[in-house]
């Protein structure tokens, strides 16, 4: 943890963000946790990408809207924000609007440049 971590502008020692397996292959257990999102902001929007661009591995060319929802209800993957309360991004308030209109360019997919274990990466290769 960061000794200048003091909750003051997030929540203290962060958030994290549940990667759900929609197909049932783990069960209701998380594929994943990732930690170390320091603000909400920032969990929230590698979150919203990620479903994002889980959602777009599932399109095929002329899918109906209805259709990429439910193929990625069967094979795609889902984003929780946890520690964020009502403020937490849910797939739920925008997936009709990202089945319908697919993205207009590749920053609304790319949720590697948010995801914080680059930043560890990066500290990593720097020692």
């Amino acid at each position: 943890m960061n000794a200048f971590d003091t909750g003051l502008f997030g929540q203290k020692g962060g958030y994290a963000v549940r990667i759900l397996d929609l197909s049932g292959g783990n069960g209701a257990d998380p594929v994943e946790t990732i930690r170390g999102f320091q603000t909400l902001e920032h969990a929230n929007a590698f979150a919203r990408r990620y479903v994002r661009d889980s959602l777009e591995r599932c399109r095929s060319r002329g899918m109906a809207p209805a259709d990429v929802v439910t193929a990625w209800f069967a094979f795609g993957e889902d984003a929780e924000v946890v520690g964020g309360a009502e403020q937490a991004w849910r797939s739920a308030a925008e997936l009709k609007d990202f089945a319908a209109r697919p993205p207009g360019d590749a920053e609304e997919r790319n949720w590697r440049a948010l995801d914080p274990r680059r930043d560890e990466d990066e500290a990593e290769e720097e020692e």
